[in-house]
């Protein structure tokens, strides 16, 4: 795939006890949660080992009243369930990305990172 990059866990999608694919982001320099990219869709076993680690945001979230594309150039949304974004996962990514700075093509899962926490992950729109 390409290079292995952190990022925290903002959203999922499928239910709960076995997540499809994850929905990434970064902060930026304001301190904003920025979307940043969606995984491939997760191996069955990884997506039901992740289910006790996310949890359900309750409350206000950084991405409340956002809409995610299915794919790059589709008007297709995904339906997803918003977490707190506590959670690092380490991720290989493309080092394309569009205009507004997101990785162009999905992120393949690598693991969770629990050895960092999210101002631990390089800013949004910074290489790394």
């Amino acid at each position: 795939m390409g290079a292995a990059r952190e990022a925290i866990v903002g959203a999922f999608t499928a239910p709960l006890t076995a997540p499809g694919t994850l929905l990434l982001g970064r902060y930026d320099t304001a301190g904003r949660l920025q979307y940043t990219d969606h995984t491939t869709t997760l191996p069955q076993a990884a997506g039901h080992a992740l289910t006790p680690l996310l949890a359900p945001a309750g409350g206000e979230h950084p991405w409340t009243g956002w809409t995610f594309s299915a794919a790059w150039g589709t008007r297709e949304n995904l339906t997803v369930t918003l977490v707190r974004p506590e959670m690092v996962a380490e991720v290989g990514v493309d080092v394309a990305r569009d205009s507004a700075g997101r990785w162009r093509h999905p992120a393949r899962w690598y693991r969770v990172r629990p050895d960092l926490s999210p101002v631990d992950v390089t800013l949004f729109g910074n290489p790394g």
